[in-house]
């Protein structure tokens, strides 16, 4: 670890302190000591506690949103494009587990100073996931009476609740899941005509 980047290595052991002691229970003196740094070392990198839960948050939600602009341009049709964010989005769970696991616990003690910008990207997900979904209504690939704000909604919930069960080692794959959720989501949006052409994932089982 020591081999890695300071930054890095100050997040990393952030979120292993946070996730063992919780956020409030963590000092700036207990990261920089189990991360063989100093203050200075820290303040270099993050102007407080806050600053460093923000950029916690800011990695994944970046991701995501990179991820789903690159969908959007790289496919053609709203089903294609909603197929690919959706499972982009689920992978990133696997990716960032810990960040999420720790801000969806901790985001309460963060400051408000930082709300702004993440309030910012997360609408800028969500008016992503509603273009495609009214633009598939439009062309009539998705449902016509779809509730298109409360159907992206559905997509945040269901996906952002994966990492209270997601193991990496457990019964299916993060690449089988997002196959499933993709297909599930997909389900709900098609219309009927579309829903009876599409081929989709296929379950593994019946659990």
């Amino acid at each position: 670890m020591r081999n890695k980047p300071l930054r890095e290595r100050i997040i990393e052991t952030s979120l292993r302190l946070f996730e063992t002691y919780g956020y409030h229970n963590v000092s700036v003196d207990q990261i920089v000591k189990e991360c063989g740094t100093s203050k200075g070392g820290f303040y270099h990198h993050f102007s407080s506690k806050d600053e460093l839960l923000y950029t916690i948050h800011d990695q994944f939600i970046t991701y995501v949103l990179e991820k789903g602009h690159a969908a959007y341009n790289e496919w053609n049709t709203p089903t294609e494009r909603l197929r690919a964010i959706a499972k982009s989005f689920v992978v990133m769970i696997d990716l960032y587990k810990p960040e999420v696991t720790i801000f969806y616990q901790e985001s309460h003690y963060l400051s408000s100073d930082y709300f702004p910008n993440i309030v910012a990207k997360r609408d800028q997900y969500k008016d992503l996931i509603i273009k495609v979904l009214r633009e598939g209504v439009e062309c009539g690939e998705f449902h016509p009476q779809l509730p298109v704000t409360m159907a992206a909604m559905f997509i945040f919930g269901a996906v952002n609740w994966i990492y209270k069960w997601y193991k990496p080692d457990g019964k299916y794959t993060i690449e089988t899941i997002s196959d499933i959720y993709a297909d599930l989501i997909l389900r709900m949006v098609l219309s009927p005509e579309c829903l009876s052409n599409y081929s989709f994932f296929g379950f593994l089982e019946t659990d």
